[in-house]
């Protein structure tokens, strides 16, 4: 996301990937577990609220082995954006190729965008407001979501290709709206979550294909 010269069976190329071992796996299950205390507990206390010693805790380790995954704890949500770019990434590989509409996949993406925000409306108060405080936080976070327009805009062109999307607007404007777009729904909806997000999501995402979509008879919008 190596061959082993001792592994028993076919020699191609795909039968011979290296699967993580032991080692590797409990890596990957305590740098979840990291993550998992700190986002529950950034939704409880604020990232400022939080010590590294209270995810610690949390997640049951010593503070050496928090340090042998992350610099500090902003450094965990520069993974989760890392992560979430990588989501991205592999969702819009598959969706040019994708024969699916393009207002589901405006609602698909938006979700899995937003799947970490779901779990806790304070997550994105709490993770929001520390973020613009801070200088390096700031200009990491424009980065990223400059990193994520570019790759939502070769989605964009690819459908523009098909005539599902009006070409009057560049690929890079259209990646724009809908990072606009899904933004403040879910601000809005961290302020008042008196409806679920995914339900948020559908309305933003039929309202935004509504405005989007080449002017063809007989379009219609998530049902």
């Amino acid at each position: 996301m190596n061959v082993s010269s001792s592994q028993v069976g076919s020699k191609s190329p795909k039968s011979s990937e290296k699967r993580p071992n032991r080692r590797e796996r409990r890596r990957a299950e305590t740098r979840e577990r990291i993550i998992r205390s700190a986002l529950r507990l950034f939704a409880e206390r604020g990232l400022t609220g939080t010590t590294v010693e209270d995810i610690t805790n949390a997640a049951d380790i010593g503070k050496g082995t928090f340090f042998n995954y992350f610099p500090s704890k902003e450094h965990i949500l520069a993974h989760l954006c890392q992560l979430q770019m990588g989501k991205i990434r592999e969702f819009v590989s598959q969706a040019i190729e994708s024969t699916k509409s393009m207002d589901r996949v405006l609602y698909d993406l938006a979700l899995i965008v937003t799947e970490e925000f779901a779990r806790s409306p304070a997550l994105v108060q709490n993770i929001l407001v520390p973020s613009f405080s801070s200088d390096s936080m700031r200009q990491e976070m424009a980065d990223d979501v400059d990193d994520d327009r570019r790759i939502l805009a070769k989605l964009m062109a690819a459908r523009q290709k098909r005539g599902e999307i009006r070409d009057d607007f560049t690929p890079a404007e259209l990646a724009l709206q809908f990072q606009r777009a899904l933004f403040g729904t879910t601000v809005l909806w961290s302020l008042d979550p008196s409806q679920p997000l995914p339900d948020c999501l559908k309305q933003m995402s039929s309202v935004l294909w509504s405005g989007i979509r080449a002017q063809t008879p007989g379009c219609k919008g998530l049902s």
